[in-house]
């Protein structure tokens, strides 16, 4: 994930973490661990540091060393901005994670941010525009008063969502993705937020829309139950997730989440939502191989939802099958 180390603070530890850089990329990660060895010992609460240096031990072949040298980035820095915690459990025979830290996904999509958009189109095939317009053509009304893009990112989705609404707002956890959003001049308003952990708003959404959202969040009990309390009685919710047999929830290797065709539309019955369609798409490509996932289309029905103290929700379903 990064690309260059973060600065420790420490000039001489800095100076041994880039030669240290040279090192591995020329291949020699023997020298290249015992050189970074040192700079962590000039700054051993350097988080950056002992992320790198388990990025190094791993390709090295020392499974235990990289468990042990994230396990101290997390120690260092408990909000675990690296994703060292979903490194350690992708080592584990069948990962435990079910959810990534919201510090490790602001951070990637800063960083991510001003090469989003060209990266996704030009590079990724990335079809999440497209797969949301077809949707929204197959729901008999899909306008809202209100609608809701939902880890907005840099607004791709928002020419597809403008049309529908008359008040959009976007919501997403990075500032530097809400920045490129902002500059489309598309949105009603723009949030920075932790979708993870909003209130309900003050007024319901009539469509909530999450294009390729979920698959960083992992169990997806927490936001379904939100969007279930923040819809209006017949609102519409679409969302896409990476597709996978078995799990409910699967880690994968890119450290994104999969998610199961049967949890996904049992959360959605749970939560009080009339299935309207879910239907297989390719998301993008993935070092030029088809990325499937799912598209869901679902309707709120009558339902009010009450959070508990933990963020999750109960349902009072009216007229639910």
């Amino acid at each position: 994930m990064v690309g260059k180390l973060f600065a420790s603070g420490d000039l001489q530890a800095d100076r041994r973490a880039e030669f240290a850089e040279t090192l591995a990329y020329l291949g020699d990660l023997d020298a290249a661990v015992d050189v970074l060895q040192g700079a962590l010992d000039l700054v051993p609460t350097w988080g950056a540091g002992w992320f790198r240096l388990g990025e190094y031990l791993e390709r090295a072949g020392d499974l235990t060393g990289a468990a042990r040298s994230w396990g101290r980035a997390i120690q260092e820095q408990p909000d675990d901005p690296f994703g060292a915690g979903l490194r350690c459990d992708l080592q584990r025979e069948q990962p435990l994670s079910d959810t990534m830290p919201p510090a490790f996904v602001e951070m990637l999509f800063d960083q991510y941010a001003p090469r989003f958009e060209a990266s996704l189109l030009d590079h990724l095939d990335y079809q999440g525009p497209q797969i949301i317009a077809d949707a929204l053509a197959q729901i008999s009304e899909p306008s809202a008063e209100r609608a809701l893009d939902l880890g907005c990112g840099t607004g791709l989705i928002g020419p597809v969502l403008r049309p529908h609404c008359r008040h959009l707002t976007g919501v997403d956890l990075s500032q530097a993705m809400l920045d490129e959003a902002f500059s489309k001049g598309l949105y009603d308003r723009l949030d920075k937020a932790d979708i993870q952990a909003m209130p309900r708003p003050d007024q319901p959404y009539g469509l909530i829309v999450a294009s390729d959202v979920f698959n960083y969040l992992g169990a997806l009990e927490r936001i379904i139950g939100w969007c279930a309390a923040s819809l209006t009685p017949g609102g519409m919710l679409v969302f896409t997730v990476e597709y996978t047999v078995g799990r409910d929830v699967t880690l994968q290797e890119t450290r994104r989440f999969a998610h199961s065709r049967t949890y996904v539309s049992d959360l959605l019955q749970t939560a009080g939502f009339a299935m309207l369609g879910i239907h297989d798409v390719v998301l993008r490509k993935d070092r030029g191989v088809d990325v499937r996932g799912l598209c869901v289309v679902a309707q709120a029905r009558t339902v009010t939802g009450r959070h508990l103290d933990d963020g999750e929700a109960q349902f009072d379903v009216v007229g639910a099958d």
